[in-house]
């Protein structure tokens, strides 16, 4: 099981996982939020979570009314996978 949140405090979005934690670190600039680096935990490497991560942070951004901008290479490579994500894109 995973859980996931918004650290505003840190500018970054985590997610918690028994394998190890993926977070993905954000500035808000421009009218939206740039998600800056993604990386999960060595151990949990190859399982899902930067990508259950990603998913979260776009349910957060639909429920917050909030544009995305992916400057690191894990997250343009997310939103090219994922075209029904492109909505929040800004």
């Amino acid at each position: 099981m995973s859980s996931f949140r918004d650290n505003a405090e840190h500018h970054r979005y985590e997610l918690d996982a028994s394998e190890g934690d993926s977070f993905a670190d954000y500035r808000d600039a421009n009218g939206t939020r740039q998600i800056l680096h993604v990386e999960t935990a060595p151990q949990a490497r190859g399982q899902g979570y930067a990508a259950k991560l990603m998913d979260a942070i776009v349910a957060d951004a639909r429920a917050n009314g909030r544009k995305l901008t992916p400057f690191c290479s894990y997250a343009r490579a997310y939103f090219a996978r994922n075209a029904s994500a492109g909505d929040v894109l800004g």
